[in-house]
């Protein structure tokens, strides 16, 4: 970006996603406690398919979409199956069981850790041993907070299921920005992150209508309205466009390294207006992890510092870490 006044407005653009999809855990759990977490899952992303669809519509060029190479829009949509559909499915069911506290330390840190490990047993990577010690510690973070889950004073067995299915959110999510590099490329990121948005929420809409004439609409107090309006134009739709415009601005290597402010948001997010809060145990396996992902991610090093081969692009989490 030329100009050294706009040499901060990529960081500002990927600070304000990271606040939006922060702040997005606590949002979800509120709508998930007054709606089946279907329906909380088609709230969100059926109200982001039709802003995208307006955003297209007003933003989108038409010369870019004649040029879109045959089948790239039906594996945009494939991967919307995987990063919205499947991601989503387990994150709002995870959310009915466990605390946003736990989304926001699982989802957003582990799906780096998961991506990094594929990697490597794959050797598209080279095991240097800060990735290695990084991916041990992290793992180990992630083993020390299943079990503050499922045995400290704050823990439950119900928390624990919840835990599972945020680290299968995560799981999801690693295998997206794996595909997604690939799946999507030669469509433009405003195109691609609709077609993917507008698959994944025709499928939660499958899954979510047999629960749609059980809520009773009317009852529904304002605050959830709110939050799913926040959730669709917010979390959703503004924050996954400033994502895929911040990447190109810095490298995906440098955005990603903004990924590791969402649990702090998420955690002032979740103590201040739901009240959660982590067991002892789960505290330390938090930090253990996040140390953990932070060293596999930076190899010891800070990337706008050192110039090193890009990482593989993550496709904007269509709403989460993963998100998340």
């Amino acid at each position: 970006m030329p100009g050294k006044k706009g040499v901060h407005s990529p960081y500002l653009m990927l600070s304000v996603t990271m606040v939006l999809w922060g702040s997005a855990f606590a949002s979800s759990k509120s709508v998930v406690e007054y709606v089946p977490h279907s329906v909380a899952a088609l709230l969100r992303f059926g109200g982001a398919a039709l802003a995208l669809l307006v955003a297209l519509r007003l933003l989108g060029d038409r010369r870019k979409e004649a040029a879109v190479p045959p089948g790239a829009g039906r594996r945009a949509a494939l991967a919307g199956v995987l990063g919205v559909f499947a991601y989503n499915s387990a994150f709002f069911w995870g959310l009915s069981l466990a605390p946003s506290l736990d989304a926001g330390i699982l989802i957003p840190v582990m799906s780096p850790v998961l991506t990094s490990l594929f990697l490597l047993v794959t050797k598209r990577e080279r095991a240097s041993w800060a990735r290695l010690a990084g991916l041990a510690l992290g793992l180990t973070g992630a083993v020390i907070f299943f079990l503050g889950a499922g045995g400290s004073a704050g823990g439950s067995p119900t928390r624990l299921a919840g835990d599972a299915l945020f680290l299968l959110s995560a799981a999801c999510w690693a295998a997206y920005t794996l595909a997604g590099p690939r799946v999507l490329a030669g469509v433009d990121p405003l195109r691609a992150t609709t077609y993917a948005t507008c698959a994944g929420a025709v499928l939660l809409g499958l899954v979510a209508a047999p629960a749609v004439p059980d809520v009773h609409w009317g009852e529904l107090p304002s605050g959830v309205w709110l939050n799913a309006v926040y959730l669709a134009l917010g979390a959703a739709a503004v924050a996954n466009l400033l994502y895929y415009r911040g990447v190109a601005a810095v490298g995906p290597a440098s955005a990603s390294l903004m990924m590791f402010t969402v649990p702090v948001i998420n955690t002032l997010c979740g103590t201040l207006f739901l009240g959660e809060s982590f067991g002892a145990v789960q505290a330390v396996g938090a930090v253990v992890l996040l140390c953990g992902a932070v060293l596999a991610a930076t190899q010891g090093r800070l990337p706008w510092r050192r110039p090193s081969a890009p990482a593989p692009s993550a496709p904007a989490p269509p709403g989460e870490p993963a998100r998340r």
